[in-house]
């Protein structure tokens, strides 16, 4: 026998009704409606692997929050992602409530009944979304990178500040044991004075355009392309009509910059919280990338160096040569930290190269975990991490200032590698220094009527 459907009302709905007489039999209300643990009431915004397989697990496990909505331009995700919010309920021998549909994101967060969204789109659609939501007044878990590009970065990040919202950025990383360990041990000495960081990150390949193709019947491809520059429909370009697996949208610079900022901003992110680096960044950059030829479809970067000046004269070398994770070097020895395996987010992400464990130092002496002068908040799940905080109305451990942070690194090592040159950044203007070229590159065309810009001007 089931149980009955799960309550989803949000407090002032409960008292609304409960001031009506309306609260009857066979509905039970939980007692933590009332109080300060209120379920929250959510809409799911892209409904692509990393919904699927990571963000929508995330919140429902979390047991803080209900999916009640969902907007997809694919009908066919669409679909898919009811049966997802359904199924979580019947694994759990609940009824499912009625799930509503969205075809257009600006319906979806223009409910009032809603008080917050999982964004997980294609890169090049986060800023309009998410600016769209925090300006209605929802809290946002904001799948990385933070932004497209960087004049798009400073526009969210400012709502989130003005408005008050609870963003958080999807850097699970900070959620991971193993990684918050090393920027303890690190903060509290461990190594001595770090002189050095190398980041490995891996590649996606490129590969020949695919012909033009038909667009589906259940694709909405004009409205998927949103911002970017119209261009011919290929399944390439967009994502897979029959699987899951990775989409084509994440080798086309026009939806995504690459693994610059795709696994950059996760193991960039890292770097800054180990060092103490979420209000600063660096003062020089110089960078070199080999890049296909950009009118192909998969155009994205392939082979990279890159190196940046940080405070305290430490240098962070960034390449795909190195093993994928990060290796903090120190005056008194190295601390290694990666993943638990060498996968990806999703079984169709690139593989990791090396075969160090998660955590690993110059002498296993340094991986002593106590007597560390510095510990960090511990959060076992990103997702509840973010939950728990639009309950307290306080900013979880990945907040937007932190995300556009660690983003911006990533965005001025892509403008390197594209230059070829070094170049001068200053943190506190967030811009170059005598520069037109790589500050033209900060911002970038929209298409109307879409975009971060265009809906910051309206």
């Amino acid at each position: 026998m089931k149980k009955q459907t799960r309550n989803v009302f949000s407090r002032r709905d409960v008292m609304r009704a409960t001031a009506l007489g309306a609260i009857a039999a066979p509905f039970i209300v939980p007692a933590r409606a009332f109080g300060a643990n209120e379920r929250i009431r959510v809409g799911q915004i892209g409904y692509g692997r990393i919904a699927m397989g990571h963000d929508m697990p995330g919140v429902i496990k979390s047991e803080l929050a209900d999916f009640v909505a969902i907007c997809e331009l694919d009908s066919k995700r669409l679909a898919d992602g009811v049966k997802h919010i359904e199924k979580s309920y019947t694994d759990r021998s609940y009824t499912p409530p009625e799930v509503r549909t969205f075809d257009n994101y600006r319906e979806l967060i223009g409910r009032k009944d809603i008080d917050a969204v999982v964004i997980s789109t294609p890169d090049h659609w986060h800023a309009e979304v998410a600016l769209a939501a925090v300006n209605a007044g929802k809290d946002v878990y904001l799948q990385k990178p933070f932004t497209m590009t960087h004049a798009e970065g400073v526009i969210l990040r400012d709502a989130v500040k003005r408005t008050g919202r609870i963003l958080q950025i999807g850097s699970q990383q900070r959620s991971w044991e193993q990684f918050r360990r090393a920027a303890e041990l690190i903060r509290s000495g461990r190594i001595g004075n770090v002189q050095r960081v190398e980041i490995g990150l891996p590649t996606d390949p490129t590969a020949e355009d695919a012909a033009p193709m038909p667009v589906p019947a259940n694709l909405d491809f004009g409205q998927w392309l949103g911002p970017t520059p119209f261009k011919y429909y290929t399944e390439m370009r967009v994502h897979p009509q029959n699987d899951y697996s990775r989409p084509g949208w994440l080798r086309h610079e026009a939806h995504c910059l690459g693994m610059i900022t795709g696994w950059g901003s996760h193991h960039y992110d890292t770097m800054h919280w180990a060092l103490g680096f979420d209000n600063a960044g660096p003062s020089r950059v110089e960078g070199k990338g080999q890049f296909p030829d950009p009118e192909r479809i998969w155009n994205v970067h392939g082979s990279y160096d890159v190196t940046l000046q940080y405070p305290k004269n430490i240098v962070v070398n960034v390449s795909d040569k190195y093993p994928t994770g990060l290796k903090f070097i120190g005056d008194e020895g190295w601390l290694w930290v990666t993943r638990e395996n060498t996968g990806g987010q999703t079984a169709s992400d690139p593989k990791s190269k090396g075969d160090l464990p998660p955590l690993a130092a110059s002498d296993e002496k340094l991986l002593d975990p106590n007597g560390l002068a510095v510990k960090l908040p511990v959060s076992k799940s990103h997702h509840k991490n973010w939950l728990e905080g639009v309950v307290a109305r306080k900013p979880g451990l990945t907040p937007a200032a932190v995300g556009h942070n660690s983003n911006t690194a990533c965005i001025v090592s892509w403008i390197a590698m594209k230059l070829g040159r070094p170049l001068e950044w200053d943190h506190k203007a967030q811009k170059f220094r005598n520069d037109p070229e790589a500050n033209a590159m900060l911002s970038r065309h929209e298409r109307s009527p879409y975009g971060a810009l265009h809906l910051a001007k309206a």
